[in-house]
């Protein structure tokens, strides 16, 4: 009888790789008839969507069925995190000899002070409206943890929360702005550290400044170094390309996986907290578009030509691994130089997330705060906590689980119970694919106001229909 139900598991296990198969084939005959790019990404994340409600309804019954799709997905996990693991792998080279060429161009110390300066100053503005617009949800909606029931994964996750409030209490600003200085910066290539990444912009920056200091007592060297990097990041550029071809995959293989698995049932009993972030989300959207207006922009056109990187950051989760997309959007789809574009995804993956780490905290303390006999909207309260989530904003890790450090940090400094937090365990998955593109969306916000203030936008770019650059030519819409 067990052998039986094996064989009939293993069985649909092939039909649904099958299926899978048929619609990796299509992709790519959509790639070879030479289909935009944001076509591919939006064929691929709807027909994941698609997949992933067939096989819950087909085997979202009992144990034997439920194991079909851990089954399945184990394989499609080969496509979808083999794809973020690539895009990790470029992240770090992508960084710093991108960052050390435009400080090689930009040849002085004051234009990387304003480029760093707008943009972080962008990053955490837009953060601390996110909190004012997460604040706002929870009492429109009016979320509450009072009432909440806990099941054991809940009971379990509050356990955990509880167990590493001792490191995020351990953070305070001033040893979080030391954690940024590369001790070791062989070690933060690597990624090891959650400033690690910071770590890496700040001694390119060195890097750069050094090489342009010897630029009039040694002009052949620094001509032979500015050829060096000119070389490796020509090869750098180049591997983005290539691991950016496989982003339609990736986007099906991992949105295919999200929608199996979610519990509809969990879905439902906290509606009213995933309708209430997703409102808060889409609200801070039309904030960004509002600045990027503001700007002198088209929000429009914003939107349409950052929509596919958008798409990889709300399937896979993570804004490290949109570091390169996020890049090439900026350059070669809204006109924003090198240097700044990296500047602003560097930074916008480890400060001033916008959902994960002003949204989404807010909203917990709001919720979490009566459960302790604290009026959440007092004029102190609510003051205290924007002034917080902005500060502990700050070197948040742009991988999963950035959103429950900044979360611990919040709680913890305002005294509230942590352990509380454990309650949304269930719709923590559902909820952190729009933070993660918020996050993503802020980040090139930034990049491109800061270009735009510095009139360094080439309006050319922006205005025309070039599609990313995946093929050694350009493609139009």
């Amino acid at each position: 009888m067990i052998s039986s139900i094996a064989s009939y598991s293993t069985i649909y296990v092939l039909i649904n790789l099958a299926v899978a198969l048929a619609i990796g084939v299509f992709m790519y005959w959509q790639q070879r008839i030479e289909a935009t790019f944001t076509v591919r990404v939006l064929t691929g994340l709807g027909l994941g969507v698609g997949l992933g409600a067939a096989m819950h309804l087909l085997y979202g019954g009992d144990a034997a069925t439920v194991a079909v799709i851990t089954t399945t997905n184990a394989y499609l996990d080969i496509v979808g995190s083999g794809y973020v693991k690539l895009l990790q792998m470029i992240v770090m080279p992508l960084i710093m000899v991108s960052i050390v060429g435009a400080i090689l161009k930009l040849k002085g110390a004051s234009s990387v002070g304003k480029i760093s300066a707008l943009t972080i100053g962008t990053l955490l503005v837009t953060t601390m409206v996110a909190a004012g617009i997460g604040i706002l949800m929870a009492k429109l909606f009016g979320l509450t943890a009072i009432g909440l029931s806990s099941t054991a994964a809940e009971v379990a996750r509050g356990e955990y929360l509880q167990g590493t409030l001792a490191s995020a209490k351990a953070v305070t600003l001033p040893s979080l702005l030391l954690s940024f200085i590369p001790t070791n910066p062989f070690l933060d290539l690597t990624g090891a550290r959650k400033t690690s990444t910071i770590a890496v912009v700040i001694f390119s920056i060195f890097i750069g400044l050094s090489a342009t200091g010897i630029a009039g007592a040694k002009p052949l060297l620094f001509a032979s170094f500015t050829q060096f990097v000119s070389v490796a990041q020509a090869i750098i550029m180049r591997m983005v390309t290539l691991v950016l071809r496989l982003t339609p995959y990736g986007v099906f293989a991992l949105m295919t996986m999200v929608v199996a698995e979610s519990s509809y049932a969990d879905i439902l009993k906290l509606i009213n907290f995933v309708v209430a972030s997703y409102s808060a989300l889409l609200l801070m959207f039309a904030v960004h578009l509002c600045l990027i207006a503001g700007a002198g922009l088209n929000p429009v056109r914003f939107a349409k030509k950052i929509f596919p990187v958008l798409a990889f950051a709300f399937t896979s989760r993570t804004s490290m691994g949109a570091i390169p997309m996020n890049v090439q959007t900026q350059t070669q789809r809204l006109g924003t130089p090198e240097g700044i574009a990296n500047f602003a995804a560097s930074f916008g993956a480890t400060i001033g997330q916008n959902g994960c780490a002003g949204i989404y905290p807010a909203m917990l303390a709001i919720m979490i705060a009566p459960t302790v006999g604290i009026d959440p909207f007092t004029f102190s309260f609510i003051a205290q906590l924007i002034a917080i989530v902005t500060v502990g904003s700050i070197g948040v890790a742009g991988v999963g689980g950035g959103a429950t450090f900044a979360a611990l940090i919040v709680l913890s400094t305002m005294n509230l119970p942590v352990a509380l937090a454990g309650l949304l365990i269930s719709v923590e998955p559902l909820i952190d694919m729009g933070r993660t593109a918020l996050n993503v969306s802020g980040a090139i916000t930034a990049g491109t106001i800061t270009s735009r203030v510095l009139g360094e936008t080439n309006m050319d770019v922006f205005n025309s229909d070039a599609e990313l650059n995946l093929d050694g030519a350009e493609k139009l819409v």
